[in-house]
């Protein structure tokens, strides 16, 4: 099996200029196989569908969190209440560009099974982009995606050999 047998085609993605609350708005909204809706994570393309990076909730998260929260002082004395809405409106409007893993992890449509699962297991991906010869994302393949091959595989051949 390859990338193109599995792989979802991408119908929602993100520019860079897209706001991070026009990116919330996108991966609530996105559809996934069957009746799921809302993503944990989208992809960023430029203009002529070229990857440019990935964002996902981690990411977002990420940007609420303020550096010096990680210098080690004792904030025991700080006040709390109302934090993390206060610095989630300061960054509503910044730009995906701004916030993105600028990643160009991807394989390519033709790529087998087991090189897809190389490049998830070697860059802890999740969700793994597909491009065509053009070097443009034509679907994403995820994690799940190809654990459901191996369980496929266990259960035919459990089958085979009653």
């Amino acid at each position: 099996m390859k990338a193109s047998d599995i792989m979802e085609a991408i119908d929602r993605h993100l520019l860079p200029s897209d706001t991070l609350k026009e990116t919330v708005r996108k991966m609530a909204a996105a559809r996934r196989s069957g009746d799921t809706s809302g993503v944990k994570g989208l992809h960023v393309l430029d203009d002529e569908g070229g990857l440019t990076g990935a964002i996902d909730m981690m990411d977002i998260l990420r940007a609420v969190h303020p550096d010096y929260m990680e210098m080690g002082e004792d904030l025991s004395a700080f006040t709390w209440d109302g934090m993390l809405e206060t610095l989630v409106r300061r960054i509503a409007d910044k730009p995906v560009a701004d916030l993105m893993r600028k990643t160009t992890v991807s394989v390519a449509e033709d790529a087998p099974l087991m090189k897809c699962l190389d490049v998830m297991i070697k860059h802890n991906l999740q969700r793994l982009p597909v491009i065509n010869a053009d070097k443009k994302v034509v679907g994403v393949m995820y994690l799940r995606d190809i654990y459901n091959a191996v369980v496929k595989t266990l259960l035919e051949d459990e089958k085979e050999g009653a």
